[in-house]
């Protein structure tokens, strides 16, 4: 029997403690029975290093310490977690954690408006920190950092406040702004979280403020250029919806993007030639505001965190046509992130 362990990051507001472990039975598409792995407030956001040997969780609140909120780094041994130490994110209600290839942590404080980048230590703790600040002169906008990715390019961080993703290069004493620092979304889009494909060729960025994806794509000087936005929602819906996340099958031919409202996951062939996508399908997520979900390491499930239902859905996933059919569901309080292990 092939198996997996699944992290589940949650809101700590109602029944849940902290951050679950469950197994993932990838031969029948089924979830065990939750444990808690460590009761922390509002871990809502999960990253684990490539090897599994770290676990990195934020904790979303405002009164971590003075600045706002809290990131804690555990290690991870026989099947048990160990806290090595928590530092402060630098900023309110951190949403958002990306780990480096090469020892850096970046955490995205929604509220504060500013992302923290953590030197990591060889125990994997959390080590120096910088800051940097997306506060700008325009007193009519308020940044709000939702994520950050590291590559061979850089740091790319996407502002739903400032509809932009924002790109910093690294240097000898920190990251600074690159030379595209900053690529500008539609007015009241609202970016939240990207991906992008295997050869960084085509970046793919799900719009929280008015359900859209757009596609953009590198050019010779490694700018990134709009290509084509598409809507997220069914046009004969009618209700509030606000996206959430997004997520490229591993062989790159679909794209995954969640709708908190319509309460769907939307379902995109991907034009390997020239990035653009083509809906395919769309599926009933099986529960109320889909945040956080994930393709299963086989590619063969999607598992979706159904926050407000407090249920985790789980679907297999047609690799030739891309699309969801619904399998199996657990319960488990106001689940936001998950992660494989």
């Amino acid at each position: 029997m092939e198996t997996y362990d699944v992290f589940v990051g949650t809101y700590t507001d109602g029944t849940s403690k902290g951050i679950y472990k469950l197994t993932f039975d990838a031969t029948q598409g089924t979830l065990g029975a939750k444990e808690l792995m460590a009761a922390l407030p509002n871990p809502s956001f999960l990253a684990l290093t490539e090897n599994k040997d770290y676990l990195y969780a934020v904790q979303e609140t405002a009164d971590f310490d003075s600045l706002g909120g809290g990131v804690t780094a555990f290690s991870i041994k026989d099947g048990l977690f160990k806290e090595i130490n928590s530092k402060g994110s630098g900023g309110a209600h951190p949403c958002h954690v990306a780990v480096s290839g090469n020892g850096q942590l970046a955490v995205s404080n929604y509220t504060g408006g500013n992302l923290a980048v953590f030197d990591l230590a060889e125990d994997g703790g959390l080590a120096d920190r910088q800051v940097l600040d997306h506060k700008t002169e325009d007193t009519t906008v308020a940044p709000h950092v939702h994520k950050a990715h590291f590559n061979s390019d850089g740091l790319f961080v996407a502002d739903l406040g400032l509809d932009a993703i924002k790109r910093y290069q690294k240097q000898p004493y920190g990251w600074i702004p690159a030379n595209q620092a900053s690529i500008a979304m539609v007015k009241g889009a609202g970016p939240r979280h990207f991906v992008f494909n295997g050869n960084q060729q085509f970046l793919y960025v799900i719009n929280e403020l008015n359900s859209t994806i757009t596609v953009l794509q590198r050019d010779k000087e490694g700018n990134y250029q709009p290509q084509q936005t598409v809507p997220t929602l069914a046009a004969d819906f009618n209700g509030k919806n606000s996206c959430a996340d997004i997520h490229l099958s591993q062989d790159g031919r679909f794209l995954y993007g969640s709708n908190r409202g319509e309460n769907t996951i939307v379902v995109f062939a991907v034009n390997q030639e020239n990035g653009k996508l083509t809906q395919v399908g769309r599926t009933s997520v099986g529960g109320e505001q889909p945040r956080n979900f994930t393709l299963d390491p086989s590619g063969n499930y999607l598992l979706v965190a159904n926050k407000r239902s407090n249920n985790i859905t789980v679907f297999a996933r047609d690799k030739e046509k891309g699309t969801l059919s619904f399998l199996h569901e657990v319960e488990i309080g106001s689940p936001v992130c998950l992660v494989f292990g």
